[in-house]
């Protein structure tokens, strides 16, 4: 079994991210080889007493960037995002240092 920490990457941080946090739905950004089985377990494993009712991915395409200097392009990186609906009731409290 993969550690967890190696799953969950990060959160996303945006505003329709923050506006679903109140219905119990968190947006991850997660290892691109990642499945939906693994991230349910990861989120259960990093924060106990949380239960995980469905998991939504997609991968997110890097958007094309310009050099200016030697007019060349590059590309800013691919992410796959796991969209975690979770149990009623249940809630991750992700920016507790903060």
């Amino acid at each position: 079994m993969k550690d967890p920490r190696d799953v969950i990457i990060r959160p996303v941080v945006s505003e329709k991210s923050y506006g679903l946090l109140d219905s119990g739905v968190f947006t991850f950004v997660v290892a691109p080889d990642a499945s939906k089985p693994e991230i349910r377990d990861a989120v259960e494993a990093i924060w106990p007493g949380v239960k995980v009712s469905s998991v939504n991915t997609l991968n997110r395409k890097g958007k094309r960037r310009r050099n200016r200097r030697s007019n060349t392009f590059g590309s800013t990186t691919d992410q796959k995002r796991a969209i975690v609906t979770l149990a009623e009731g249940d809630s991750i409290d992700l920016f507790e240092g903060a």
